[in-house]
């Protein structure tokens, strides 16, 4: 799973992520999470950078998870957004990590690594600045969504999660009713329903076939909750947004 952002230099660019459409202009960023689905629908004489990494190669630790998902920026809770970022200085370490992956130079990636840290540094002042709430989410919670997302097909409880992770049911809850007004079961229900929904658009599967890939034995059942989730079946909601 890769983490990308986006960055317009010059004209602009229309970006559509998920099944929402956003347009950049010079001097903005839009940030897209794991597992969202992106393209790039249109052009206006844009430059720009996309830059693409793993969490494998930027969170090292704790605070590392915790600055990606600082303020929203690659929630999985759909909270992409175009922000208007500093462009000296995000242009001048976009323009190094180029630099330092063409040329590899002696522990370069050490070096790449710090740059995107300091251009999320720099997207969130942008964003505090502008007089946004502070949203920064516990690690641990973080590695929840995680671990969610990673294995949608094994259908795992919440205490399987919760073992995974090294904590319990309770701790989940409290960190999921803090971070997203719900339970850790409702999270995982939602994060199950998003990815229905682009399975279901962006890829030629039948709805059973979808059902499987996301843990359910009963196509009947998984019908049953995709409708709960988002009002609609899944058979009605591939024939109208299915690309």
């Amino acid at each position: 799973m890769k983490y990308v952002l986006v960055y317009c230099t010059a004209g602009n660019v229309s970006i559509t992520v998920d099944e929402k459409e956003f347009k950049l202009t010079t001097g903005e960023v839009i940030t897209v999470t794991s597992g969202q689905i992106h393209s790039i629908k249109k052009t206006t004489k844009a430059k720009g950078f996309v830059l693409e990494f793993t969490l494998d190669f930027f969170c090292k630790n704790d605070n590392d998870i915790e600055l990606i998902f600082h303020n929203g920026l690659f929630c999985h809770f759909a909270m992409n957004e175009v922000i208007a970022a500093d462009k000296k200085i995000i242009e001048s370490e976009l323009n190094c990590i180029t630099g330092e992956l063409e040329k590899q130079p002696y522990q370069y990636l050490i070096s790449v690594h710090s740059r995107i840290e300091l251009i999320l540094v720099e997207i969130n002042r942008a964003k505090v600045k502008r007089g946004d709430e502070i949203w920064k989410p516990d690690a641990l919670f973080l590695k929840f969504l995680e671990a969610v997302r990673d294995n949608f097909e094994q259908n795992y409880t919440l205490a399987e999660f919760a073992k995974m992770l090294g904590t319990t049911e309770i701790k989940l809850n409290e960190l999921a009713k803090l971070h997203a007004g719900k339970t850790a079961q409702n999270v995982i229900y939602g994060l199950i329903a998003s990815e229905a929904k682009r399975l279901l658009t962006y890829n030629d599967l039948s709805v059973k076939q979808v059902a499987y890939k996301l843990g359910f034995s009963d196509p009947f059942y998984f019908s049953k909750f995709f409708k709960k989730h988002t009002r609609i079946s899944p058979k009605s909601y591939q024939s109208s947004y299915s690309l």
